[in-house]
């Protein structure tokens, strides 16, 4: 079928330039399902899932790619698995922990990884998700990143871009369509662009080298999309790339020879509120896909308006109109198979237990057998309700600490990457104290459960472990790890000390 025959209105090539929120919770409400029918049937070009349960995904992604004359992109930011959006299908690790597990001079470590990234593609496809808005390509050389930090692979260009093509590799050969996000790269700022508009001040050569080059073997690795951040490099260009033609048309497609759609980073982030029509610029500037508007019968509605005052020329809509049909003709080469899910959970263990980092180690301490060793947990308190830590160690936490007594006492620090979030550290306060009560003991145990970027303000411990997820699977290794049960296997990917 020529779908192009299908998009015989403007307004219909409008909402095909849309991928619109899809909350997976609220699909069984009949006034949220009927609100995403209409859109479907309007031309929406597609869905970013987020939340449900497996099954029930499953089911309404088929009945809408059904009644949808065009077939849709159904994305998600699933960068730790389908299970990081959809309850049901396995959480696999963060892309820190999982090039901490995997040693690229080991032929069995490649094949552990591919046979993960085999499973997240399996996963996927079996839920309807074609447009996984992975890798992250982002090179993290800031420590006090907010929104990136454990998200990227490593600060290290060349193993960001080694793991980012293996992903790529996988994704694109399972007939998915990998995005590697966020160009020109999210990795070297201190702030969320989820609430404020980042601008990254670094020379042009030292951007080619670092934050460019994973982008640059992406393409050449034969990714279909790339998404843009909404961030300023005034070495590009003063204005957010987002919103850049320079940036976009000019270095993306013009000198990186990048030819696949180029999708906006969510639109509902606060990084462009001082900003115009936001949609319509996005698009001038040489976008195909608005992802994620906060109402997406507005944006079409402006991108309409924008047209008929020719503020943007038919020849840009349809340019982008042809990228996005001839994707859409290669949905065919996906290639459904049934999913073990039991299997892929074990792959799924057998990458956390490798990842666990020993960053520093202090001789006769480990293994730890002692069960009267103190544990006093700090961070996020939502991240660690109920771990496994408290079976095997005497638990309080930092708020009860102060009387605590002993000869050895671990420190479980909880921090997570979210957006809005603003931080992806611990807290100051909390710092303080714990370095208070280090002084009361003649060895300290320090383990990051998220970031291990706090482990450099507690260099005088005795131990620094580097877990980088606050899950029961990374606690759970932790815990062997700590007894001896497994040997610390973990490389650091960034440097730390």
């Amino acid at each position: 079928m020529q779908y192009s025959k299908k998009l015989d209105t403007l307004e219909r090539k409008a909402y095909q330039l849309i991928i619109s929120r899809l909350n997976g919770d609220d699909i069984n409400d009949k006034d949220y399902s009927e609100k995403i029918i209409a859109l479907v049937k309007k031309g929406i070009g597609g869905f970013i899932v987020f939340g449900g349960e497996k099954d029930g995904i499953t089911r309404f992604i088929n009945e809408l790619q059904a009644i949808s004359e065009i077939p849709l992109f159904i994305a998600s930011d699933i960068e730790r698995g389908v299970e990081q959006q959809v309850k049901g299908a396995t959480p696999f690790s963060c892309p820190m922990a999982i090039a901490a597990a995997i040693d690229k001079a080991r032929p069995e470590d490649i094949n552990l990884l591919e046979n993960a990234l085999r499973a997240v593609a399996e996963e996927a496809i079996d839920l309807g998700i074609n447009m996984p808005l992975i890798p992250v390509l982002d090179v993290n050389q800031n420590p006090d990143n907010p929104i990136i930090c454990t998200r990227a692979f490593s600060d290290n260009p060349e193993t960001v871009s080694w793991f980012g093509t293996h992903y790529i590799k996988i994704l694109e050969q399972s007939g998915l369509i990998s995005c590697p996000k966020h160009f020109p790269g999210h990795g070297d700022t201190s702030i969320d662009s989820h609430i404020s508009l980042p601008v990254i001040n670094k020379a042009y050569d030292d951007l080619m080298k670092t934050d460019i080059m994973p982008f640059a073997e992406a393409i050449n690795k034969g990714t279909q999309s790339i998404m843009i951040g909404h961030l300023t490099v005034p070495a590009l260009d003063s204005r957010p790339a987002s919103l850049s033609g320079k940036v976009i048309s000019g270095l993306l497609r013009d000198e990186l020879g990048f030819n696949g759609l180029v999708l906006t980073d969510a639109l509902n982030m606060n990084a462009l509120k001082d900003f115009g029509n936001v949609p319509v610029e996005c698009i001038n500037a040489g976008a195909d896909i608005l992802l994620h508007p906060s109402d997406a019968d507005e944006t079409a509605t402006e991108l309409l308006s924008a047209v008929k005052s020719g503020k943007i020329t038919m020849e840009r809509i349809e340019s982008s109109i042809d990228l996005i049909v001839n994707t859409k003709h290669s949905f065919k080469k996906m290639r459904s198979t049934k999913v073990d899910y039991d299997k892929n959970r074990t792959l799924s263990s057998q990458i956390v237990n490798r990842s666990i980092t020993l960053v520093k180690s202090t001789p006769s301490l480990l293994p730890i057998r002692n069960k009267e060793t103190h544990a006093v947990l700090a961070g996020d308190p939502s991240l660690y309700g109920p771990s496994p830590l408290k079976d095997h160690f005497r638990v309080s936490t930092i708020d009860n600490a102060g009387r605590l007594k002993g000869d050895t006492i671990l420190f479980a620090l909880f921090t997570s990457v979210r957006a809005w979030k603003g931080s992806s550290g611990i807290d100051t306060g909390d710092m303080n104290r714990i370095l208070e009560l280090m002084k009361r003991y003649n060895n300290s145990i320090v383990i990051s459960f998220g970031s291990p970027y706090v482990l450099r303000y507690f260099t005088e411990a005795a131990i620094l472990i580097a877990a980088y997820e606050a899950t029961i699977l990374a606690q759970e290794a932790v815990i062997k790890c700590l007894s001896g049960e497994l040997d610390f296997m973990g490389r650091l990917p960034i440097k730390l000390l």
